[in-house]
């Protein structure tokens, strides 16, 4: 590799160890390139920050900021036509540029590790649990029987009940919250100095990503480890880390205190990525969320002045003509802040990108909800698999009306998607369920529908990599929908296509490309776009944007707000982004263990009182509001969620339940019953007792603050 290595404070030349009193990491002017058709496109320019002894670092910025490329430098990961070109990177006072490939292994062994986003792509599916992670431990010289003991006593560490059994198993058989704990595991196994988290609670709800927001704290206190957090969620960053850096086109645009910077960004784009973001008790009636115009620059492409000028709302010619440097900036704390914009001073003054559709706050829909669209009665599902009979869905009952949006949310295996497949027709539901559409019977297998009601029902994935068919363009893409479902041929295709386009925002240009040439807000947007072909009257919307970054995510809200008020069209929202789903639904069902526990608008469900489980699941979401954390403390839940082969008796959350009452949890299922107009909840505690104990503990909680 070829590069350009300043002297490194700290003794970097040391290739035994690192120097006393060193940071854990030092990132010094780097410059990162990859060679492509004979071509050095620069993707990271003169980036610097370091990382103290025990210091947690966070990276933000959108898709394609450099933040993985940055972390894949430090331990040397990039790909065979990447390298830094200029600048150094040392890990404990190590120069990790100029290490030999020995040398290399054995800081990755015993050093640094990483934790990526997708924990099932970074275990080896044909080998068992119990098998990776003492391999950690044989690597270091350890013999089998030893390893596979030290591999228990970790896993015991990231808190997971049977480590026993779960060693035994492959990794396919774990949910998504134990597979990031076994990545975890591994990662701190060699209790390492750094350690990298890529993205590492993308995928996870709500209660499971607090859990290992919290494991992560913990074990960073135990092994006085430290972190580089990096992730699209600014919350998550704001509760994990100490200063953080904002990236965008691979340049440091801003870097401070992690909390002074949310709560008082001095650059326009870090304001531009909190504008995006649904805060707190915002619904789509009230306001539009704010999005960041325009495209970043392609990757290697040259730009003269700030590289932020195109679609900043300051822009000035001085923007286009003078790139500005990193201006120290003053900071309540006293600590170091840092902005790379010529008029930090004012870089909260941009104008709002997108305005109030309505000033009045009027709903979003104009005329309010229609009649009932779909229903569904008495629905229960049971898998039968290996042997045992799973209870995926217990008596569910739900309605969606016209121009309505229901926001579905719950752990992973609550029954959220097997319901909206029920609904689909994919997966048929036990017998004694009806399912109806506009009050006409709706067969419970899709082959069996009338082509009006196939297209009636149309879904929207959460991965459009694995939705859209890689080897077609996205003109036959959206061609092929409009003529299955819209039955629209020749002149009249052409032209629904053109006005298709415009309703997503997508241009022209687009349709020859394939979905891989495209970014990942264009390829959902596309999406979208194939849903709508069939002017359907409700979507599934299947965590739509849980893979985007935020500022994606708000431009795609804004489009499926703006469909439902121009189409009536109705929405099945499922996702874990708690805040996305009080954003854009009118009523919210909470499941757990394929029961409803609580149903009621938007409002009714986040303002208290709620459900014990619904109380949990909201305590767990990190905030960016101004102060920090939540009035209310967390409230942790004891356990995994219980297995659907055999729920618990009597309330199936009892297990769980941080306000058990005793032998009539245990012993009597409470019914969903309606506790207040609109508002049911299924628990034995009265709608006031609950109204009681929230707002006394928020009362408390507030007055320790």
């Amino acid at each position: 590799m070829s590069t350009v290595s300043p002297q490194l404070p700290g003794g970097a030349g040391d290739p035994d160890g690192g120097a006393a009193g060193a940071d854990a990491l030092t990132v010094d002017a780097i410059d990162i390139s990859y060679r492509v058709r004979g071509r050095d496109l620069v993707t990271v320019r003169d980036v610097s920050f370091r990382i103290g002894r025990g210091e947690s670092y966070g990276l933000v910025g959108e898709s394609g900021s450099g933040k993985s490329t940055i972390a894949l430098a430090v331990v040397r990961y990039l790909a065979r036509n990447g390298r830094v070109s200029r600048g150094g990177i040392a890990i404990d006072g190590r120069d990790v540029l100029a290490m030999s490939s020995g040398e290399l292994r054995k800081l990755r062994q015993n050093t640094v590790s990483m934790v990526y986003q997708e924990p099932g792509k970074a275990l080896n599916p044909t080998i068992r649990v119990g098998r990776q992670v003492a391999e950690v431990f044989e690597l270091a010289g350890l013999k089998r029987p030893e390893a596979l003991e030290r591999s228990r006593e970790m896993l015991e560490k990231v808190r997971i009940s049977d480590p026993e059994g779960v060693m035994k198993r492959y990794p396919h058989q774990l949910s998504g919250g134990m597979l990031q704990r076994v990545v975890i595991a591994m990662a701190l196994a060699a209790e390492p100095s750094l350690l990298i988290l890529d993205e590492p609670t993308t995928a996870l709800d709500a209660t499971v990503e607090a859990e290992v927001l919290d494991l992560i704290s913990a074990l960073r206190t135990e092994f006085e480890t430290s972190l580089l957090f990096i992730s699209h969620n600014l919350a998550v960053i704001a509760k994990m880390c100490d200063r953080v850096g904002v990236l965008y086109a691979g340049e440091l645009m801003e870097e401070g205190p992690a909390r002074e910077v949310f709560d008082d960004p001095r650059n326009p784009y870090t304001v531009g990525l909190l504008r995006c973001i649904p805060r707190r008790g915002t619904a789509k009636n009230q306001d539009t969320l704010d999005t960041i115009p325009g495209f970043p620059p392609g990757p290697g492409e040259i730009q003269q002045g700030c590289v932020f000028a195109g679609r900043c709302g300051l822009v000035e010619d001085r923007c286009r003509q003078e790139a500005p440097p990193l201006y120290a900036v003053d900071a309540p704390s006293g600590r170091a802040r840092q902005s790379r914009c010529h008029f930090h001073e004012r870089a909260q003054t941009p104008p709002r990108v997108v305005k109030p559709q309505r000033e009045d706050g009027a709903a979003a829909n104009g005329a309010g909800l229609g009649e009932v669209l779909v229903s569904a009665a008495d629905v229960s599902k049971t898998f039968h698999m290996e042997g045992q009979t799973i209870h995926g869905l217990v008596d569910v009952n739900v309605e969606v009306r016209a121009g309505e949006t229901l926001g579905l949310v719950g752990e992973s295996g609550s029954g959220k998607t097997t319901l909206a497949r029920v609904l689909l027709g994919l997966t048929p539901p036990d017998k004694g369920a009806t399912l109806a559409i506009e009050g006409s019977a709706l067969p419970d297998n899709a082959r069996a529908r009338t082509r009006d009601q196939r297209k009636a029902l149309q879904i929207v994935f959460q991965n459009p990599d694995s939705a859209l068919n890689r080897r077609h363009s996205i003109r036959r893409l959206l061609s092929r929908a409009l003529d299955k479902l819209g039955g629209y041929k020749g002149e009249a295709l052409a032209k629904r296509l053109r006005a298709l386009l415009v309703e997503v925002r997508v241009a022209e240009r687009y349709l020859p490309m394939r979905p891989a040439q495209l970014s990942g807000g264009l390829k959902q947007r596309v999406a979208i776009a194939r849903a709508f072909a069939g002017d359907p009257k409700i979507v599934v919307c299947d965590e739509p944007t849980s893979a985007l970054d935020v500022s994606v995510q708000a431009a795609i809200l804004n489009l499926l707000n703006d469909l439902q008020r121009r189409e009536q069209v109705s929405y099945l929202f499922i996702s874990h982004d708690l805040g996305v789903v009080r954003y854009l639904s009118d009523r919210i069902a909470v499941l757990y263990l394929g029961r409803i526990m609580e149903l009621g608008t938007a409002e009714q469900v986040f303002n208290a009182p709620h459900h014990p489980y619904t109380e949990a699941l909201l305590s767990a979401v990190p905030t960016l509001e101004p102060g920090g954390a939540a009035a209310r403390e967390r409230i942790k839940l004891e356990g995994e969620i219980p297995s659907a082969a055999n729920p618990p008796t009597g309330c199936v959350f009892h297990t769980r339940c941080p306000r058990f009452l005793g032998d009539v949890c245990v012993n009597t299922e409470p019914p969903l019953a309606e506790a207040e107009p609109g508002h049911a909840i299924r628990c034995h505690i009265p709608l006031e007792e609950l109204r009681r104990l929230q707002a006394t503990e928020v009362t408390v909680a507030g007055a320790g603050d």
